[in-house]
């Protein structure tokens, strides 16, 4: 039994890279782990191979219950530089259930902290934003006490991205870095969201490393928006 009741950071087959996974069957695993909502978030169009507009627009058509699992549907979009800019436009994000910016490496070239701090503090002034994705790799350095500042201001959510963490994880040995994040979150009472970041069915609801550190860094169960639907759905909305 999964110790949360929600994962929204979840990649399919249309992400383009990871995964031959269907929808249905990420909210079969998500089912089998005892998640009671799953959310589908897979990359935009910048990330080779990702979802294009017409993948984004179709989704206000799907079910919002799959196989006993309740269904949001979202996107993780690029952050294409350093003024913020998306690479879904805001038409469609407007009609999707939550969106996730991010920084990959393969869309964006690393800068300075103040250039990267820069570029996510301007993606979060899109009214559509809600969630920064893995901000916590090591290639892009940033202000965290000018991120979690921004991120309050801006009604956005600093994720605690289990992959990252994972010892096979890509972004480098981002402890540190999540530990910052944590901290200051805890300082200022402020929500944080776990995700599993799953590329297929394998890790969905799997935030074991993430919900460990959180517990290094003493982070009131409150403040950890996983253990809530409702609270989820407050934040989105």
């Amino acid at each position: 039994m999964s110790s949360i009741t929600f994962d929204i950071h979840t990649h399919t087959i249309a992400s383009g890279h990871g995964s031959a996974a269907t929808i249905t069957d990420m909210a079969k695993a998500a089912w089998a782990r005892g998640l009671r909502l799953l959310g589908i978030s897979d990359h935009g169009p910048a990330t080779p191979g990702g979802g294009r507009d017409s993948y984004f627009r179709g989704l206000a058509h799907a079910p919002r219950m799959r196989l006993g699992v309740e269904m949001l549907y979202g996107a993780e979009v690029n952050i294409l530089d350093n003024k913020g800019t998306l690479d879904l436009d805001d038409e469609i994000l407007a009609h999707l259930d939550y969106v996730i910016a991010s920084i990959h490496k393969p869309v964006k070239k690393p800068g300075t902290i103040d250039e990267n701090t820069a570029a996510y503090i301007a993606a979060m002034k899109n009214p559509h934003v809600r969630i920064i994705g893995h901000c916590d790799d090591v290639k892009y350095p940033v202000d965290y006490p000018a991120m979690i500042q921004a991120a309050m201001e801006h009604h956005v959510l600093l994720e605690i991205n289990n992959s990252s963490l994972s010892p096979d994880g890509y972004r480098g040995d981002t402890r540190f870095n999540d530990l910052m994040i944590l901290n200051l979150c805890r300082h200022y009472h402020y929500p944080v969201i776990l995700s599993s970041d799953s590329h297929g069915t394998e890790h969905v609801g799997d935030v074991s490393y993430a919900l460990e550190l959180a517990d290094t860094a003493d982070l009131p169960e409150k403040l950890i928006l996983n253990h809530s639907i409702r609270e989820l759905k407050c934040f989105l909305a």
